[in-house]
């Protein structure tokens, strides 16, 4: 709908959808038009943006802006509840458009199928009232931080890791703390472990994506207790729930304009840039130098056994941190470049960010071993 169009009322399919949002006092039908009318963007349609997702469109939530560039695949399937098995291989924009449609057509969806940059991060979060980061790095989180400020868009923040995860609110108002309060420095890339190396309870992004909406509600309402200035910290193995209050410095709003902090944006994505290489320039590798490529494909065993590249060593992403395997790899190592390669090359890119860590240098090959069968066959 246009930004500029605003409802005043409910079609009879809302009025029985919503009856139960109509019968509350803190919403009511005046409450129910205000999140009809408002619009809210995604970052990330995985283990965060899932319940985000389902649960904004469950609400009403008038537009919802989904950003994502990444495939479905089989693991996902653990925590991303939005996507389905039949999806696998899909577009996560395109597979949770197709969800959110069946779910209620009364949501207008807007997708975008790219990664949040700094050349098109203030363009795509400028059109939404309320932004909700469900990134998983942070390149990305302050990056959307930042771009948030200078827009002065209120952001919805959540992070999860194992059995634990947090939720805040930040740049409310003018007085607000943002993520450069609690976290003044970024983490190095290869600080924090990903969900592939470190795991995750799927619960845990189920309950922190819940958290976050009801937050994003409240936010359109104005109502209730928000978590402005607060971190609410959830450990869901120990039933333990704290909340810590956190005070804004002035000094972390005078960020004007993305091109401040450029390198620090682009550090992660230079470095998956050079760990990658593309299908056809492995193939050109493959057919002229196959002694001389090392090639671990980190599908799972079954994966492996039913269709695999002649020369390939099948060592599965979860395993690939054992002992035995990285010291083989890294003999290997040096009279060898290693490649990675997986179904679609999601997984390939994080076996190659696992390597680097313990000094291997690998890239991955985008698009997988679909695309390399591909042109091999062409």
């Amino acid at each position: 709908m246009p930004k500029d169009i605003k409802f005043t009322f409910l079609n009879t399919d809302e009025q029985e959808r919503y009856q139960k949002h109509l019968s509350l006092k803190e919403i009511g039908y005046e409450g129910q038009i205000s999140l009809k009318n408002s619009s809210v963007l995604c970052i990330g349609a995985g283990g965060l943006g899932s319940p985000v997702l389902l649960y904004m469109a469950a609400a009403g939530i008038g537009k919802i802006g989904i950003v994502d560039n990444d495939h479905v695949e089989k693991s996902n399937l653990q925590r991303q509840i939005i996507h389905e098995t039949n999806t696998i291989g899909n577009l996560k924009i395109d597979s949770a458009r197709e969800r959110i449609k069946k779910f209620n057509p009364n949501t207008e969806l807007l997708t975008f199928a790219e990664r949040i940059f700094p050349n098109n991060a203030l363009e795509i979060i400028r059109e939404f009232d309320v932004i909700c980061d469900c990134s998983d790095n942070f390149g990305t989180k302050y990056l959307i931080n930042d771009a948030c400020l200078i827009l002065n868009k209120p952001l919805v923040f959540g992070s999860v890791q194992g059995f634990e995860g947090h939720v805040s609110v930040f740049n409310l108002n003018k007085k607000s703390p943002n993520l450069r309060d609690l976290l003044p420095e970024s983490p190095s890339i290869n600080a924090v472990p990903s969900c592939a190396e470190y795991g995750v309870v799927g619960v845990s992004t189920g309950l922190i994506g819940i958290l976050q909406v009801n937050e994003i509600i409240k936010i359109i309402l104005k109502k209730g207790e928000i978590l402005d200035g607060k971190i609410l910290t959830i450990d869901l193995l120990n039933m333990n729930i704290k909340k810590l209050h956190l005070k804004s410095d002035q000094v972390n709003k005078q960020i004007k304009n993305l091109s401040q902090f450029m390198e620090f944006y682009n550090e992660e994505v230079s470095s998956e840039k050079n760990n990658k290489i593309n299908a056809n320039e492995f193939n050109s590798l493959y057919k002229s130098k196959p002694n001389e490529i090392l090639l671990i494909d980190v599908r799972e065993y079954e994966e492996f056994s039913s269709l695999a590249l002649e020369g390939s060593i099948s060592i599965p992403l979860s395993h690939l941190n054992q002992e035995s395997d990285l010291e083989f790899i890294q003999k290997e190592s040096l009279v060898k470049e290693v490649f990675t390669i997986c179904k679609s090359g999601k997984r390939s890119e994080e076996a190659s960010r696992i390597l680097s860590k313990f000094k291997i240098q690998s890239r991955s090959i985008e698009g997988g071993i679909d695309k390399v069968k591909k042109i091999l066959c062409n």
